[in-house]
């Protein structure tokens, strides 16, 4: 299922699209439903699905935390799941809390794994093009530094998302993108107008000093084992993973 990391106790995890039991148009990992940017999938099959994906990362499922993704910038900083209460609009969570895994969803945008191993501190974040250009993954960085997180220590894992390849966009809305952020300017394929959200996240990470950045080759849309937004418009999506040792 998908890849996985781990680096000095801090583990890093992306699931593909197969191991579920969502039906099409959602086959079938699919871990987002019920809320605004995820999916009307089923509500009983989404929790399987989420059983699975943790189980197979040897995780237990009652403990990941779970964003409300709105396309911001906002950070919530946790010590554990939000139990009874819904989770909140935010698109970054991070913690010092061991064995608490946080999950960002994305199905086109970059899923944004962190960890500083030595600290004990860990975060994800989900950055679209609005997200990105509002600076989540800086904020997320920024918050795990309250937590003790030093950058140049940080290891950052960007997910499957869509490429600055397939990633069109018209042209005003590169220029206004690409007016906050240089390095997600892009061009198609076939000669268009794009953004590339990964190499702009990359650039972000780069400016505030983070030690370690790796990107997948996955291109979301060009990958018929992950969703795409963009592909399929009713689709699911994947999540990408990351927690620390111990309790």
């Amino acid at each position: 299922m998908g890849q996985t990391y781990t680096t000095g106790g801090a583990h890093f995890a992306f699931t593909d699209r197969w191991g579920g039991v969502s039906a099409a148009p959602y086959a079938e990992l699919n871990l987002g439903g019920g809320t605004v940017g995820t999916t009307a999938d089923s509500a009983a099959a989404v929790a399987v699905n989420r059983d699975r994906a943790a189980r197979s990362l040897g995780v237990a499922p009652e403990r990941v935390v779970w964003m409300h993704q709105v396309h911001g910038r906002d950070v919530a900083v946790v010590d554990g799941p939000w139990g009874e209460s819904p989770p909140p609009a935010v698109d970054a969570v991070v913690t010092r809390a061991r064995g608490v895994p946080l999950a960002a969803r994305g199905a086109d945008c970059v899923p944004l794994l962190l960890a500083d191993p030595r600290a004990g501190v860990a975060g994800a974040a989900h950055a679209g093009r609005p997200g990105m250009v509002a600076g989540v993954a800086g904020a997320a960085v920024e918050a795990m530094a309250g937590l003790g997180a030093a950058p140049a220590r940080i290891v950052a894992h960007l997910g499957p998302a869509v490429c600055g390849r397939c990633y069109e966009v018209p042209e005003a809305l590169r220029d206004e993108a690409g007016g906050q952020v240089p390095a997600a300017r892009a061009t198609t394929s076939w000669g268009t107008p794009a953004l590339d959200i990964r190499a702009g996240v990359v650039a972000q990470l780069e400016a505030l000093g983070v030690g370690m950045i790796t990107v997948s080759e996955v291109c979301t849309l060009e990958s018929g084992d992950h969703f795409s937004y963009r592909r399929e418009g009713a689709t699911g999506r994947h999540a990408g993973y990351v927690w620390l040792d111990g309790e």
